[in-house]
């Protein structure tokens, strides 16, 4: 029988986190690098990944980073192909580059839906292609598309998102179908509301959005980007090695609770 270490030893893998230079991204990145973990992130910001770089080692990470975009095969593959020579095969792969639009749908231009939907649901698909290749030859592999709670209900001005993490979450769906007979493991991570600097403007007291998560996450609390990073570093390792097709909410109760009202103590 494995112990727990060896259930969650990650080391000689080469782990990928698309976008990972900051937040959710980055504490994906610095969980798998814990424990064991060839870490490579890329974006399409050379200062970011020499600020990201910074930030990784200040934790003892000597991560690889490198620029290419998501959305563009070419670049992918040349991507991919740069840390297959100077690194090594991809074993783990987190989709977490992704963007959002807040704008109501009848005020949405076209070309920022479809620029959503390339981002948080194409590229996913097109870096996911390239890396399963190897792992279907090598018999052994993780990939991990970063969904989200909008993969399973909307809100208002969110349309392209949530129509590509709707999207992305059966693509994860799919790449099982087709993929998990090759012992690769495809599953999906949908964060809640996490404490992040982009949400920090909307998490003080009296903001009418800290009000709604605090009275609708049964936990009571914001998550933070390391419980996502947690959840990445289960769907990476040994103990995930018969989970497939799953997502992986990590919202503290919220998609489990319907809502409060104050003073209410039975339910109709």
């Amino acid at each position: 029988m494995m112990n727990v270490n060896e259930l969650f030893d990650l080391s000689g893998k080469v782990a990928l986190v698309t976008g990972g230079t900051h937040g959710i991204g980055m504490a994906c990145g610095k969980a798998l690098a814990a424990a064991g973990a060839k870490l490579c992130v890329n974006d399409i910001d050379d200062e970011k990944l020499a600020e990201a770089k910074a930030e990784y080692a200040k934790d003892g990470i000597d991560v690889y980073t490198l620029n290419f975009n998501v959305t563009s095969e070419e670049g992918v593959d040349k991507g991919i192909s740069q840390i297959e020579k100077e690194v090594g095969p991809v074993d783990v792969l987190v989709n977490n580059a992704g963007i959002i639009k807040r704008i109501p749908i009848m005020d949405m231009p076209l070309s920022d839906f479809q620029q959503v939907i390339d981002v948080d649901l194409v590229a996913p698909l097109i870096v996911a292609k390239r890396v399963a290749k190897g792992m279907i030859e090598r018999r052994q592999g993780k990939i991990i598309n970063m969904c989200s709670m909008m993969s399973v209900y909307g809100r208002q001005n969110v349309s392209a998102y949530a129509a590509a993490k709707g999207g992305l979450k059966l693509l994860t769906s799919n790449m099982t179908c087709e993929w998990a007979k090759y012992n690769v493991q495809i599953n999906g991570i949908g964060p809640g509301y996490i404490a992040t600097a982009q949400t920090a403007p909307i998490r003080v007291g009296g903001h009418p959005f800290n009000n709604l998560v605090m009275t609708r996450t049964p936990a009571n609390r914001w998550g933070e980007p390391e419980d996502v990073g947690n959840a990445a570093l289960f769907l990476a390792s040994k103990a995930a090695d018969f989970v497939n097709g799953h997502v992986l909410y990590v919202d503290g109760g919220i998609l489990a609770n319907f809502g409060y009202v104050e003073g209410e103590n039975v339910a109709d």
